[in-house]
């Protein structure tokens, strides 16, 4: 079995924002060599997320109005006990747990193998500094 590594690193300007990652995991999956096997999407950041939806803009907005009703920004340490340590990003972590920490995504012939319309997203939620994804693939 082989393995590959590679790491996307984003610097997203809005607070929150989704960013289609689609193509440069395809990319990572080209140049592992691996035919069959899994690829591993993962941000590793507690206040960023990887998920796999549609790539709809009415959709994107949909979820930043949804997400923002379930854990709405305050910097203030009243609504979040986490910002009492001097942070302003405890929806950023609420948001995060709920889009999720990573997908895997079989490799079939040498491609993602996904069902119709889904792709590959990075979720930032409290953006403004330089945040790492890791893309992990092995197989055959």
């Amino acid at each position: 079995m082989k393995s590959h590594t590679e790491y996307l690193t984003f610097n997203v300007p809005q607070r929150m924002d989704f960013i289609n990652i689609t193509s440069q995991v395809q990319a990572a999956v080209e140049k592992s060599g691996i035919r069959e096997g899994l690829c591993l999407v993962n941000a590793m950041h507690i206040t960023a997320s990887v998920f796999i939806n549609d790539d709809e803009p009415g959709l994107h907005q949909d979820y930043k109005r949804w997400l923002e009703k379930l854990a709405p920004f305050d910097p203030s340490p009243q609504t979040y006990q986490h910002n009492r340590t001097g942070e302003d990003n405890g929806d950023a972590h609420h948001k995060r747990q709920i889009m999720g920490r990573e997908v895997v995504v079989a490799v079939t012939k040498g491609r993602l193998d996904f069902g119709p319309w889904e792709q590959i997203f990075y979720g930032e939620f409290d953006g403004r500094r330089p945040k790492r994804v890791l893309i992990k693939i092995i197989g055959e």
